[in-house]
């Protein structure tokens, strides 16, 4: 069973930076894309970033230039450095993975979700 286990959310002042880690655990050959998405109180689920196995990342422009994606494809690891982090970045932070092969399954996973409040 593929299980998806983040850390690293908190509180922050504006301003300030988390670092979130997703592992992926299981009995995993590959994950084709890793990526964040976040549910700000009220709104929708939104994507934050993706980043596919070969490194090709794509950011949604509210955290372009503040937010940095990256994995280690070893440790089936994927990290968001979040640096000038503002009010409304406060939100559940979901790691998603897509196209994790396992056994003889093909799936998409996603974690329990980590809390990132960011106060001003």
């Amino acid at each position: 069973q593929v299980q998806l286990v983040e850390s690293g959310g908190g509180l922050v002042q504006a301003g300030g930076s988390l670092r979130l880690s997703c592992s992926a655990s299981g009995n995993i050959f590959s994950i084709n894309v890793m990526g964040w998405y976040r549910r700000a109180p009220g709104k929708q689920r939104e994507l934050v970033a993706t980043i596919i196995s070969g490194g090709t990342v794509n950011y949604v422009d509210s955290v372009k230039g503040r937010f940095t994606i990256s994995r280690d494809n070893a440790k089936n690891t994927v990290y968001l450095q979040m640096n000038s982090l503002k009010p409304e970045d406060t939100a559940v932070y979901y790691c998603k993975a897509d196209g994790v092969r396992s056994s003889n399954l093909v799936g998409n996973y996603w974690g329990q979700g980590t809390q990132v409040t960011v106060s001003s």
